[in-house]
């Protein structure tokens, strides 16, 4: 018997052996340091693997430090960014003597610097450079534009890293860059290695050499086809990095992957409600709207979507659709799927980032449980 839907259903067979694939080609890099973006997923079960694989965490709120720290997580591998840290935030990172906050303007800079004077600390910081680099993805999740909200501008780079110099509680790193998110244009993080590489001989002619380079994270998955690829090509992300950035004598590499190691292990299953014909559509309602996953009504983000309650040959064309009452619940349009009927299973696939993290309880609607591989059998195919 299933449990009620909608539900998240985490194969961790999958995320076990994406893990495995990480660690074991950054292996070959003992400079590179992997921080897993916790904004991703903060589910307990794929937390304890992810830990126990040896990744540290990126973090964008004080509540993903907390629960970074209290999923056992070693602080010194703990990153915080994030353009808006409250008083409370930073003094709970303090606290925990994280690795390194990801300062993102001066003010920011002068704050930490009050709070860490206050409780006796000194405060490790990497300056989150704003690069202007391009990435091809969707404009919401674009963030290394000068026009974004995110980072310091380069041109204001080197009067930030004096300031920094001159805090007595600032114990100045090195420098932070994250151009976007699903990124899977590779030239995108070669622009990037060629700019950080500009950035560090300016640097360098300026007398001024960071022992941390933070690369950020971004690197995308295969919506369309999660079978085909149901994990990314770290050896080639990696090896760009390897090959491209020129490190100096020392200097760590930071890496901040989030959807590349969670996506493709998770699912949203749904049930469907109504079969409705419409003059010219056919929707598939099912109980599970943006509520339980807003990507696609967010920035238009594709999943597959998939009846696995049908091994039919024939298919129709659908608009699978959800309960919330607003016009934009939609999981996608002119589907084809095997015929669908009241009750059948509805499995939308690759949302094991930004889906759970991102449910709501708008209507008034239940937040959606979880369950893995380990709770029960659900054959996807």
């Amino acid at each position: 018997m299933l449990p009620r839907t909608p539900f998240y259903y985490y194969d961790t067979a999958l995320l076990q052996a994406t893990l495995d694939a990480i660690t074991s080609t950054v292996a070959a890099y003992p400079h590179f340091h992997v921080h897993y973006a916790l904004k991703a997923n903060a589910n307990p079960k794929l937390l304890r693997l992810i830990q126990q694989a040896g990744l540290g965490v990126d973090c964008v709120s004080g509540g993903e430090v907390q629960v970074g720290i209290d999923n056992g997580f070693d602080a010194a591998k703990i990153v915080y960014a994030g353009v808006g840290k409250s008083n409370e935030e930073i003094l709970l990172a303090l606290q925990h003597d994280i690795f390194c906050f990801n300062v993102e303007s001066v003010p920011e800079l002068e704050v930490i610097n009050e709070l860490a004077e206050q409780v006796g600390k000194v405060a490790n910081v990497c300056l989150r450079i704003n690069p202007d680099v391009e990435a091809h993805t969707h404009a919401h999740i674009v963030t290394g534009k000068a026009e974004n909200k995110f980072g310091i501008a380069l041109g204001d780079m080197m009067h930030v890293i004096d300031l920094a110099k001159t805090l007595s509680h600032i114990r100045f790193l090195g420098l932070h860059f994250h151009i976007g998110s699903q990124i899977t244009d590779m030239q995108d993080y070669l622009d990037l290695c060629e700019r950080v590489n500009d950035i560090q001989d300016h640097l360098n002619e300026e007398g001024v050499y960071p022992s941390v380079i933070n690369v950020g994270g971004g690197l995308g998955i295969d919506y369309h086809d999660p079978d085909k690829h149901p994990i990314p090509d770290f050896k080639t992300y990696f090896g760009i990095f390897a090959d491209h950035l020129h490190l100096r004598d020392g200097q760590s590499v930071h890496f901040e992957l989030g959807r590349s190691i969670v996506a493709q292990c998770g699912t949203l299953i749904a049930r469907v409600l109504y079969v409705k014909q419409a003059e010219s559509k056919q929707f598939a309602i099912i109980d599970a709207g943006m509520t339980e996953l807003i990507r696609p009504a967010l920035y238009q983000a594709h999943h597959q979507i998939q009846n696995i309650s049908s091994q039919s040959i024939d298919y129709q064309i659908y608009d699978v659709v959800g309960p919330i009452c607003e016009s934009s619940d939609v999981f996608d349009r002119d589907v084809l799927l095997p015929p669908i009927k009241r009750g059948d299973l509805i499995a939308i696939r690759s949302a094991g980032a930004y889906g759970e993290t991102m449910a709501s309880t708008y209507n008034c609607r239940k937040l959606p449980a979880s369950y893995t591989t380990e709770d029960f059998p659900l054959p996807l195919t």
